[in-house]
């Protein structure tokens, strides 16, 4: 198994932190999450993964509010290559959604 982590840095207060576990050329397990820097902390604002053993998105709010949405990928190769280019093509509009979700 070949794990691999890095941090891309999306703005100033901004990046994408991801975490893969590859073997024979096939994800088994991953994690993509962008986070924004508010008061000195990174916080999450929206997580791609598959810790509950489907692949799913957790948005997050302010206000510490979660939603969780199924992706319905059974691929994980797939499902990883979709949240990095949602996240990558969208992260602005998830970090204004993340400030205005207050309940």
């Amino acid at each position: 198994m070949k794990e691999t982590e890095f941090v891309i840095q999306l703005g100033p207060a901004d990046r994408l932190r991801e975490y893969h576990a590859r073997s024979r050329g096939k994800i088994i397990n991953f994690s993509v999450q962008y986070e924004t820097l508010w008061r000195g902390d990174w916080l999450p604002v929206v997580r791609y993964d598959t810790a509950h053993g489907f692949s799913h998105r957790d948005q997050y709010g302010i206000q510490g509010t979660v939603i969780k949405t199924p992706l319905f990928i059974l691929d994980y190769n797939r499902a990883l290559t979709f949240a990095e280019l949602d996240l990558k093509a969208n992260w602005q509009l998830y970090r204004e959604r993340f400030f205005r979700r207050v309940g």
